[in-house]
């Protein structure tokens, strides 16, 4: 699919003639934006473009005028961390005391969480968990101006058609009066709202949870909680299951199993894989198929997770957000903390990273191109690695193993 298709199947309009705008001065220099030269010729091309797709040059004019490229913007963009944070670290921070608290006491004043549930299926303190991590339960959504700073990341080129599309969007919510230019504020990477979504996702699934025939996920908790549950009903979050449980390994168990088969809690009992809470399955979730995650490797907590846990990494496709939101979720709800606690691990600098990524690939085991993210790709290359050297195959990258893999000695701790 082409710009030009995109954007009209993003307007869902038909293509207008643009002849008569080809013959008219630069839309920039009509709009007195002044900006830098990359950003005019991106804007006048876009312009352009959007015209073909459908858009009212009123609109446009309106709603685009004096735009420029957000320095913050670009700077974010551009910038990957010198280290990774640890999960552990990750989820120690999101599911901190003072969180669960505000979360417990909080769940009870959303008068339309059972009309929420009822109508989607999804539990309050799955959504509890979305809010809470995505703006702190509606304190922190973020003031950057969507427009703005999804101009400037398709400006910027590295994914020039994603943000095109989503201005489209942006710019279809304005047009339609749902809310004005001066409120239309997010992040910097264009989310917006209390359960921070992208343009294109209110414009699918936002939904009125208070009754008052508007979609305010800005303001309004009924609201974004309602268009968050929608959202994970659409992407098949499976009524009365559960996300994960956490389990316990026996001491010979094939860690090389994680991210792989998915079995029912039976099967993986007939491993020796037993729940850490020693509660039975429900019936629902004892016919599910359940992945087991290793998100520290052998060392750490394990968790079989059901199919509601990939639900939620549609919402955020972050093996470590969807834990945290769970998790949340469990506490929210009155659980405890985890048995197996998690452990303290050290942080990975980029350099390493993709050292280690290197060193996999030139052995036979590519994790694909190296960019110092250690997601399923690298992570399923480094057990078949371990897998053929002998060692625990858990897919867990960590100082040592990287040692190893960078051929040098590894010296015991």
């Amino acid at each position: 699919m082409n710009r030009r298709t995109l954007l009209q199947a993003t307007l869902g309009l038909c293509a207008l003639p643009v002849a008569s705008f080809a013959q008219s001065p630069s839309p920039a220099a009509r709009l007195r934006i002044v900006a830098e030269p990359y950003f005019t010729t991106w804007f006048d091309a876009f312009y352009a473009r959007a015209l073909a797709a459908g858009a009212q040059p009123d609109l446009l004019d309106r709603e685009l005028a004096g735009l420029a490229a957000d320095p913050r913007v670009a700077a974010l963009d551009s910038m990957q961390p010198e280290f990774a944070r640890p999960v552990s670290d990750y989820i120690r921070g999101v599911t901190n005391e003072g969180r669960i608290a505000i979360g417990r006491a909080r769940r009870g004043t959303v008068t339309a969480f059972g009309a929420i549930e009822q109508t989607y299926g999804v539990p309050r303190d799955i959504l509890m968990g979305i809010w809470a991590m995505e703006s702190g339960f509606g304190a922190q959504q973020g003031d950057m101006d969507i427009l703005r700073s999804l101009a400037t990341l398709a400006a910027a080129g590295r994914r020039r058609v994603w943000a095109e599309g989503e201005l489209i969007a942006a710019l279809r919510i304005l047009g339609a009066g749902e809310i004005s230019r001066s409120r239309l504020k997010g992040s910097w990477a264009g989310a917006m709202g209390q359960t921070q979504m992208l343009p294109s996702t209110y414009l699918d699934a936002a939904v009125d949870g208070d009754g008052d025939g508007k979609r305010d996920i800005w303001t309004s908790a009924p609201d974004a909680l309602a268009s968050a549950a929608h959202l994970l009903a659409k992407a098949g979050w499976r009524r009365g299951e559960d996300w994960a449980r956490e389990v316990i390994l026996p001491a010979d168990f094939d860690f090389g199993l994680s991210e792989g088969p998915q079995l029912a809690p039976s099967a993986w009992k007939a491993k020796g894989v037993t729940r850490a809470d020693r509660r039975v399955w429900s019936e629902a979730d004892g016919a599910a198929a359940c992945t087991l995650l290793l998100p520290c490797g052998a060392g750490g907590p394990a968790f079989l997770a059901l199919p509601n846990h990939f639900v939620i990494r549609r919402y955020n496709n972050s093996l470590a957000y969807a834990l945290g939101v769970g998790l949340l979720a469990d506490r929210f709800g009155g659980g405890g903390p985890l048995v197996t606690p998690w452990p303290h691990e050290t942080a990975l600098s980029l350099s390493d990273r993709m050292a280690a990524q290197t060193a996999l690939a030139r052995q036979g085991f590519s994790p694909g191109q190296p960019d110092g993210v250690i997601g399923l790709g690298t992570r399923q290359a480094l057990r078949a690695w371990q897998k053929a050297h002998g060692l625990p195959a858990d897919g867990y990258l960590s100082p040592a193993m990287i040692q190893r893999l960078k051929g040098q000695t590894l010296t015991p701790s």
